[in-house]
């Protein structure tokens, strides 16, 4: 599956513009920390794309949340891949860099995202690593966006400052199919 027929696919089973928008947004962090991890970035961009599958299917039972998803993809990907979306919702232990990586690439989406909201012109463009630094440290602000899960990153020797700086990065390359 390459990343146009991983949107088709989540397209069929998420109606929501702005959930589809934060699978694409996960999945571009994801490649981000891909290629700083010297993994495979498409590989990992699918998987951040397709993370939540299955949410308006679970979002009134979110302990379903990500199994069903699995389900969804039973042949089309690894059981290592299968871990990773199990443990974004903690369903699954945390064991390896995808697995770290997909559980802080969730959060640190919103928490860009809503950091680039609150500009002026509303554009990721111009947004710094140090103004995001200052917003993750606001827990009033994206409360949603759990800073625990986020600082999990650091598990697998990314600093915290270096994963914004990817997060921010990496948005920013696809920030018109994010509206940012």
């Amino acid at each position: 599956m390459n990343r146009e027929e991983a949107i088709k696919l989540l397209k069929q089973h998420v109606k929501n513009d702005n959930l589809v928008k934060h699978c694409l947004a996960v999945g571009a962090i994801m490649k981000g920390l891909a290629k700083e991890l010297n993994e495979n970035e498409e590989r990992w961009e699918i998987i951040g794309i397709l993370h939540d599958l299955d949410y308006e299917y679970t979002k009134n039972n979110p302990e379903i949340h990500a199994k069903k998803t699995v389900e969804i993809l039973e042949n089309q990907i690894t059981d290592e891949e299968k871990n990773a979306i199990l443990a974004h919702n903690e369903h699954a232990s945390l064991n390896t860099k995808l697995d770290y990586s997909l559980y802080a690439a969730d959060p640190i989406s919103g928490l860009v995202t809503a950091a680039v909201l609150v500009r002026p012109d509303k554009k990721i463009e111009g947004l710094k690593v140090k103004s995001l630094k200052k917003k993750f440290k606001d827990k009033s602000f994206a409360a949603g966006a759990n800073r625990e899960n986020i600082k999990k990153i650091e598990e697998i020797n990314i600093e915290l400052s270096k994963f914004f700086e990817i997060s921010i990065e990496s948005m920013k390359e696809i920030a018109e199919e994010l509206g940012l």
